[in-house]
Order: C-alpha cells, then sequence, then structure tokens
C-alpha cells in the first residue's frame, strides 16, 4: 500500500482543462495498476495517489444519470452569461462550479487505502463536516442524498453547502466535491442542482455573513481528509 498523497494546487482552471489533466493522471494511475498485474510482486510500483485543489470559472456540468432538462438555460442564454456547459462521466446530477467556490478531486487508488466506495464517499463527507465545524457550522447528511447539508437534522430549511460527484475505474477515482465558500449563489437559479427541487443551496460566507479565507479552508480540509484517509501528504513546493 501507498498511503502517499501528492498535493496539487491547479489554481483557477477551466473546468475542461481540469478535467482533461484529471483524466490523464486517472488514465495513468489505472495502466499502473495494469502493469503491476504483469510483474512479480519484487518488481511491481507503487500506484500514485493525487489530492487536486482548485476553483472553475463559471461552468455547470452534468452527471451521467442527470437530466438535461435540469439545465434551465438555453444555448444562447449560456453564451450570453459567459457559463461553460458539460455533460460529464462522473455520478450525480447537475451542478455549478464557479469563483469562490472550492473544489477537490481525490485521485486515489482504494487499493491503498480501502476498496469500499460507499465509505469512500462518506469520508469525503465526514471531512466536510469536519471543516465546517471548525467555522462553527453544524453540518449532516440527509439520507439517500450524497453531499453535505446544513439543517439536516431538523430539516426545517436544509441547505445543500457541498456537493459530491466521482467516478471510479478499477477502484481508482476521480472527480470528487465541490465546497461552496464565496460563492454567488445566484447562479444556481439557473438549474435543479442536483436535480433536487425542493431544498435551497447555500455558502460559507452567507452562512457566517463574512468572506472566508479558501486558502484556510483548503489547509483544514486537508487535514481531515489526512487524518479519515491515514494519508501522507506530500505538499508542492
Amino acid at each position: 500500500m501507498n498511503k502517499s498523497v501528492q498535493v496539487c494546487d491547479w489554481g483557477i482552471i477551466a473546468y475542461k482543462d481540469a478535467w482533461e489533466a484529471q483524466t490523464e493522471l486517472f488514465e495513468k494511475v489505472i495502466a499502473q495498476k495494469v502493469q503491476n498485474r504483469k510483474l512479480s510482486p519484487d518488481n511491481k510500483e507503487k500506484t500514485s495517489n493525487y489530492l487536486i485543489f482548485c476553483e472553475h470559472p463559471h461552468v455547470y456540468t452534468l452527471g451521467k444519470s442527470g437530466k438535461t432538462s435540469h439545465l434551465l438555460l438555453s444555448k444562447e442564454q449560456l453564451e450570453t452569461k459567459k457559463i461553460s456547459y458539460y455533460p460529464s462521466n462522473r455520478g450525480g446530477d447537475i451542478t455549478y462550479h464557479g469563483f469562490g467556490q472550492l473544489v477537490c478531486y481525490p485521485i486515489l487508488d482504494l487499493d491503498n487505502f480501502f476498496t469500499d466506495i460507499h465509505r469512500y464517499l462518506r469520508f469525503l463527507e465526514e471531512a466536510i463536516i469536519r471543516t465546517l465545524a471548525e467555522y462553527n457550522l453544524q453540518a449532516g447528511r440527509i439520507e439517500k442524498l450524497t453531499g453535505v447539508w446544513l439543517d439536516s437534522e431538523i430539516q426545517e430549511n436544509p441547505r445543500k453547502i457541498c456537493a459530491m460527484g466521482v467516478k471510479a475505474s478499477r477502484w481508482v477515482t476521480m472527480h470528487g466535491l465541490a465546497l461552496n465558500i464565496n460563492t454567488d449563489l445566484s447562479y444556481f437559479e439557473h438549474i435543479i442542482p442536483c436535480g433536487i427541487q425542493d431544498k435551497a443551496v447555500t455558502s460559507m460566507a452567507k452562512e457566517l455573513n463574512q468572506e472566508i479565507a479558501i486558502h484556510e479552508v483548503k489547509s483544514k480540509l486537508q487535514v481531515h481528509l489526512a487524518e479519515l484517509f491515514e494519508m501522507d501528504l506530500v505538499l508542492e513546493g
């Protein structure tokens, strides 16, 4: 097992470029796993793991199980508003990515950690829940709805603060989560977020009534991911 994880900060990057770069790393890890099956134990190479952080310019992405009708803008309206749109190969429905939102793409060989996709998703959620707790935001889960929510237990006004959608092949993961920090929530008005019509979307800035330092949130999230997955993080530079 290789629990070493390279932390990468891609800054602000177009969704398409990030998707292509993710795919390249994802396929590289899978290729190494396939190659290892042909080698003796002494000659096998450890597979790599990556934890990628970034922000995207305005974009709507649709998961494999999503409905195109959940996008409420026409192609012409998207162009006018300068919003990109991509059907994606991740799980889930439609979501928005934009400035002020922290996106995390774990490319992990789960054979290095545990081979359980359900547990993997719950660990991603738990890392967000623990990070939000450091800002006195009590978050949790809603049964049968992936992601992280505020007011998840009392259900009076449940608000989604973190969306998730992943892809896995041969126990290697890609895509991941998007945490609304200083996100302009008006962009969610043009979609049915994650295909859910009766629940709201929120951000840390809205809940705390102040702008939040994204780099600070990212650092806290890294710590919680490392604790949950028992990762050895290798930082850039």
